[in-house]
């Protein structure tokens, strides 16, 4: 039975994660978690789960709970979720929180020699070059939940990646695929929120929408599998059934497909190298499909994919500023603040006021990730 350490259990991966638990008892066993602020669910899955050790977001909620469950440990802020990601029991730990909050634990969750399953892009985007040097020092193995680079990594098994030619992300194009950039200026949330394909919390929902979800898979797969910028291809993928394809330089591709459902690929994550059966999701029928199309990214429609590719070819601190800037856009985009192209301008120009670091430290990222935040701020 594998031990796993949950956090952001409340989120869509977390209560997806928990669903595949509870297809598997005789193979899962959650010991520890975390969640925010959603305490009725989460008293929900303590109840169900047993879990030894749980982190929450607010200290006053610490005490409540502490009294209705006095055989587990609480702890709270991003010093508890610290101490979750390494608790001693958990062999791995499934990433599932939202935003950058998500670097510490991972880092600290990797010197502990935990596995990682990695649902949080903002980890490798905001510090990949040291995620991916500890995880080397460490022997630690990172488990891409993502759709799309868990196809990349199931396209790899067996391969030689210096034979690697290309890396082809697929996307879906989000809410607004077949829309005009002048018919983007009076978009409402709702309407954002309304994904063709896949069920996924606000804030990834409104990245899908933007493209900025893809881009930051992007800089991602740089890092995951050390492939160059010039090498990594974005096609619209209308379906959802090719997940992503890797290109040999024989001229051969091999591509991943399957239903469009998130729990595949965490599933595959957590029984990495077997597989299990699972139920629970609809069975793949692909003559249902009639015809699978592709088509080439416009960067001029999709200005959020242009900017993470210039941040990630920049690199340094660049890619921070990105993340960073797009988490406190989206936030003002769902809050009414700002519409919804605003979110593209407001991370552009918090690229163009960054002076970028080479190579930096995590003293640094953070301090960037921080600057970056207030600056997004005042625009807003």
């Amino acid at each position: 039975m594998k031990k796993i350490i949950l956090l952001g259990a409340t989120g869509s991966i977390g209560t997806q994660t928990l669903e595949i638990v509870r297809e598997h008892p005789d193979k899962f066993d959650v010991v520890a978690l975390s969640f925010g602020r959603n305490i009725g669910l989460g008293r929900k899955i303590i109840t169900e789960f047993r879990p030894k050790k749980v982190s929450v977001q607010n200290k006053r909620d610490v005490e409540t709970l502490r009294a209705e469950f006095p055989n587990v440990e609480f702890v709270y802020g991003i010093s508890g979720l610290r101490e979750i990601a390494t608790f001693k029991e958990g062999e791995v730990v499934v990433n599932a929180v939202i935003g950058s909050v998500g670097l510490l634990p991972t880092l600290d969750a990797i010197q502990a020699k935990k596995e990682i399953a990695i649902a949080n892009k903002e980890t490798l985007v905001t510090a990949g070059h040291l995620v991916m040097a500890e995880a080397a020092k460490h022997n630690v193995n990172l488990l891409p939940v993502d759709s799309e680079h868990s196809a990349i990594f199931q396209a790899l098994n067996g391969e030689n990646k210096r034979e690697v030619a290309k890396i082809i992300l697929t996307a879906s194009g989000g809410s607004f695929r077949d829309k005009s950039r002048d018919e983007l200026k009076n978009v409402t949330v709702k309407e954002a929120l309304n994904h063709p394909n896949w069920s996924m919390g606000n804030k990834l929902t409104i990245d899908s929408a933007t493209m900025f979800n893809k881009g930051l898979e992007v800089i991602e797969a740089h890092w995951l599998y050390g492939t160059d910028y010039d090498a990594i291809e974005v096609v619209i993928h209308r379906e959802s059934v090719v997940h992503s394809m890797v290109e040999f330089v024989d001229g051969s591709l091999i591509a991943q497909l399957g239903t469009p459902d998130m729990r595949i690929p965490i599933q595959y994550a957590l029984t990495y190298p077997k597989r299990a059966s699972i139920s629970f999701s609809e069975p793949f029928d692909i003559t249902k499909y009639g015809a699978l199309h592709f088509e080439k990214v416009d960067f001029d429609r999709f200005m959020a994919l242009k900017l993470a590719f210039q941040a990630g070819k920049i690199g340094g601190t660049m890619p921070t500023v990105l993340n960073a800037a797009n988490e406190i856009a989206v936030a003002g985009f769902l809050n009414g603040q700002v519409a919804f192209q605003g979110i593209e301008a407001v991370v552009e120009n918090a690229m163009h006021n960054h002076q970028v670091i080479p190579n930096p430290s995590l003293d640094t990222i953070l301090e960037v990730d921080q600057e970056t935040r207030a600056y997004v701020k005042t625009l807003l």
